[in-house]
């Protein structure tokens, strides 16, 4: 009978695993549902059955729980049924493409019969054994009640899901506030029990490879977290670690609920100091071991000098790249290259004056004898991931090193500050101060020059997208091409499917990504909690500095607005420029500007302000100060010294923003939508706690809430922070880009609609989804084969980006323009382009294709000349 059941196992696995070469054919999907749940039914009815006549001493609570734990999944069961069959049926609506089906409902619908599946296979492990005397009867029913409980929640998952179908546009999978629906998720978050999900059912979504590993970083943070601030060294929390991780091991309760109260409570910075354990010394020396080897390793730290670069579109024309400066002042850029083989240029006295002491040995295989390679056609710059707050390029060295010699190219990584304590835009500054660094020194890292391509995973990704925005406002040099891993577009709180999985994602809980992205932010309300006992004069002291520097930041934004009005040149100075004065910066636009503080708090906030007042700078202002703008350009050098063009961006509107993607919307689809929705429930809005769910079910609830201090800020709608809310100007003319996401990512829902918009403006994405692994997967590429093959991919995809043709010329130029609805004849675009070299002469106008720039959008009409115009074109 074992056999049979193992056989009739097999048989649904096989079935459910069609889905996955099933093209949204509805049919086989439903029934693939239906015989996931009635294998659930016949396996549960049949052991509560049999335990139900169990009723002597300690076997007979065990088999109690058993029952009452069958009883209540097949409950719990009889209500998903419905809901999975509805969701089955219309998801592929919100698929990239037939042949890339990947959503955050899709995601939500596999976790929940991963869950089934394994309560199946639990269950028919428990029919083949319970007669046995070996068998656990108290193991079994904690396993099956741990399963049982995220069921529950899963549950409740799925019904916020039909409610995100019910409030959300057609096609959209963000609900575009942060209120409604979005708050009401963060709330239900900070009380449901995720306990569950971090104890025996850890990491159960995922492939079997990957689980040990998951279980062991669960088992280590816990550890950690219980002697964290116990000890001053590191030494002391990983020896103290150790001892005390054992109890977590055997215990998965305790795990679980331990694992719940360091995710909802601990600071940014715990998270900071645990995912650095893996920079320690000890850590990356055994990386290092079995990591391919490479002759080149180098740590260096550029100093902050400015420097020009020519327009792509007029080379006589220089732009001034300025160090970054935003937050804590000009400093050097720390940086690493890795490659496999010694190229010219490596070992050069020049690099070798750059290369900073990691106080280990120096990683450069260097002799009288060694064989220099000629310089690489290609170069990666990879920017890592970490949540801004985390992580250094050595965390990311295994992966580099195997790209470096299977591309047969250097890898230049990026050490951007992090947040807290250097908030946005200072990455983004520095990650685009080493873009352009190496195109200008490209012979020192044993490059030609040809081709560069921008790598990054997660936070990385996000700023692999921004650094290609900032070069087109530049007007300097495109990157080849962009490879994203599980990028993150979008650093709001917006609600989406795939985002509902932060619930019971073990490596990226919602709290602690909701600190990360303010930290990034600059809103994290942790930072200032640096000391835990205050003197009542540091509190008046306190006190004194934040009216300053409120008083300082309403001066300055004063001073700031009369300067836009006042001032063309102000459309070409930086936020960071205008809040610190540099001896490489360009002459003051007014007198005024040294008035900025130079304090390093106030600098902060500044920054920070300033950067949100982006929203209130309209296009029209830009408008009419286009022709100071191009009086501006008319020297021989055009100053971009840092960030003044997320200023300057107007609000996102909706029409800017093409968000919503289908505007028609057929009647079968919206009534198979309205059967799987579902509206809010009935009397919400006169409770003080509104209802979420239907009458008669509650999820479990956690006994201590999570701190979800979610800080609305217009800087997070930044597109230079949140590239999907970028308008469409600012996506066209971007590179080719490459996005690989994770199927089970509660980010994936960023990359699915990142690539649509990306699409629907014409620009070359392509998006791969891999299965059944974690967020960052490419950091535990080493711990199996899975992993090592979505790592691949990724490779490959950069491959991709150097051995592709030449691309159209269109895509080179700065910004794609929008041309007026009138398309002027061949006689008038003949005038215009002999327009252009005699304007470019007399006023020394910076041109893109026939016509001035007349505002840094990029944005130009195509237009016949005037009369006094026409005199200036040669006979």
């Amino acid at each position: 009978m074992a056999s049979a059941k193992k056989a009739g196992s097999g048989v649904l696995e096989k079935a459910v695993n069609r889905r996955r070469s099933s093209k949204h054919k509805e049919g086989p999907i439903v029934m693939d549902t239906k015989a996931v749940f009635t294998a659930l039914y016949d396996v549960c009815e049949e052991n509560a059955n049999f335990f139900s006549g169990t009723t002597k001493g300690q076997a007979g609570d065990a088999a109690q729980r058993l029952v009452d734990a069958m009883t209540t999944i097949q409950e719990h069961a009889r209500s998903l049924e419905p809901v999975i069959s509805g969701f089955a049926a219309i998801y592929h609506h919100f698929d990239f493409d037939p042949h890339i089906p990947a959503n955050g409902y899709r995601s939500l619908v596999k976790v929940v019969r991963c869950c089934l599946l394994h309560i199946i296979h639990k269950g028919r492990y428990i029919t083949s054994n319970r007669r046995s005397i070996f068998f656990r009867a108290s193991h079994n029913a904690a396993e099956m009640e741990a399963y049982c409980s995220a069921l529950c929640q899963l549950r409740a998952l799925l019904y916020l899901a039909q409610r995100l179908l019910h409030d959300n546009s057609h096609g959209n999978l963000f609900f575009q506030e942060e209120s409604g629906l979005s708050q009401s998720f963060l709330r239900e978050y900070a009380s449901m029990h995720k306990g569950c999900f971090y104890g025996r059912c850890v990491g159960f979504q995922f492939t079997p490879a990957i689980r040990p590993c998951l279980q062991s970083i669960a088992i280590s943070l816990v550890a950690f977290g219980d002697n964290y601030k116990k000890h001053q060294s590191g030494i002391g929390v990983a020896a103290s670690s150790f001892l005390t991780s054992g109890k977590y091991a055997i215990d998965p309760e305790l795990r679980g609920q331990e694992y719940e109260r360091i995710t909802q409570n601990l600071d940014v910075h715990f998270w900071k100091t645990f995912w650095n354990v893996t920079e320690t010394e000890f850590l990356s020396s055994l990386v290092s071991m079995t990591a391919t080897q490479v002759k080149v390793n180098r740590a260096l730290s550029v100093p902050p000098l400015p420097f020009d670069l020519p327009l792509v579109t007029d080379p006589t024309h220089m732009v001034t790249v300025s160090p970054p400066a935003a937050h804590i002042g000009p400093g050097p850029v720390q940086m690493r290259l890795i490659s496999y083989e010694l190229r010219e240029g490596q070992d050069s006295e020049k690099l070798l004056a750059l290369c900073r002491s990691e106080g280990g040995p120096i990683s450069l295989s260097l002799g009288l004898k060694t064989k220099r390679s000629p310089p690489s056609p290609w170069l990666v710059l990879h920017f890592h991931g970490g949540g801004f707050v985390a992580q250094t390029s050595k965390s990311h060295e295994p992966y580099l090193r195997s790209w470096s010699q299977d591309l047969n190219a250097p890898v230049l990584s990026v050490d951007y500050s992090l947040a807290p304590e250097a908030p946005f835009p200072r990455a983004l500054e520095e990650c685009f101060y080493a873009y352009c660094w190496a195109i200008k020194n490209h012979n020192l890292l044993g490059w030609t020059g040809e081709r560069v391509c921008l790598a990054g995973d997660s936070a990385g990704g996000n700023l692999c997208v921004t650094v290609s925005m900032r070069a087109a406002a530049h007007g300097v040099r495109m990157p080849d091409g962009i490879v994203a891993a599980y990028p993150a577009t979008l650093l709001t709180v917006y609600a989406s499917p795939s985002r509902l999985l932060t619930l019971m994602d073990p490596l990226l809980p919602l709290s602690v990504l909701a600190r990360c992205l303010s930290a990034y932010a600059g809103t994290d309300p942790q930072v200032e909690k640096q000391v835990e006992k205050v003197s009542t004069f540091s509190m008046v002291r306190r006190d004194t500095a934040l009216l300053l520097r409120d008083f300082k930041q309403g001066a300055s934004n004063w001073i700031h607005a009369q300067l836009y009005r006042g001032s063309a040149d102000s459309v070409r100075k930086s936020i960071s420029e205008a809040s610190l004065t540099s001896p490489h910066a360009d002459p003051p636009v007014s007198g005024k500007a040294s008035e900025y503080s130079l304090e390093k708090g106030s600098l902060k906030s500044q920054t920070c302000q300033d950067l949100g007042t982006h929203t209130n700078s309209g296009a029209s202002n830009v408008q009419k100060n286009a022709s100071q703008t191009a009086n501006h350009l008319s020297t021989n050098t055009v100053n971009h010294n840092s960030i003044l063009d997320i200023t300057l961006t107007p609000e996102s509107k909706p029409e800017d923003v093409s968000f919503f993607l289908c505007k028609e919307v057929d009647p079968s689809v919206s009534e198979s939508f309205s059967s799987v929705a579902i509206p809010p429930p009935g009397g919400e809005e006169d409770s003080e706690k509104p209802r979420e769910f239907p009458e008669g079910f509650e999820p479990l609830r956690s006994e201590q809430l999570a701190e979800m201090n979610m800080q609305s800020s217009p800087i997070v709608r930044n597109p230079y922070m949140s590239p999907l809310l970028a308008p469409d100007s600012m996506l066209r003319g971007l590179p080719p880009i490459h996005i690989v996401a994770c199927h089970l990512d509660p980010m994936l829902d960023d990359s699915v609609m990142f690539a649509k918009r990306l699409r629907n403006v014409g620009q070359p994405v392509t998006l791969c989804v891999v299965d059944d692994l974690p967020h960052g997967f490419l950091s535990l590429s080493q711990l199996s084969r899975e992993t090592r093959e979505a790592a691949n991919v990724c490779m490959e995809r950069i491959r991709d980006v150097f051995t592709m043709k030449d691309p159209p010329p269109e895509l080179r130029k700065h910004r794609k323009l929008e041309r007026t609805n009138q398309k002027p004849s061949a006689t008038k675009r003949d005038h215009t382009q002999l327009l252009k070299e005699a304007v470019q002469k007399e006023e020394g106008l910076f041109v893109i294709g026939g016509a001035p720039v007349v505002n840094e959008e990029g944005l130009a009409d195509f237009y016949p000349p005037t009369k006094s115009e026409a005199e200036k074109i040669p006979a």
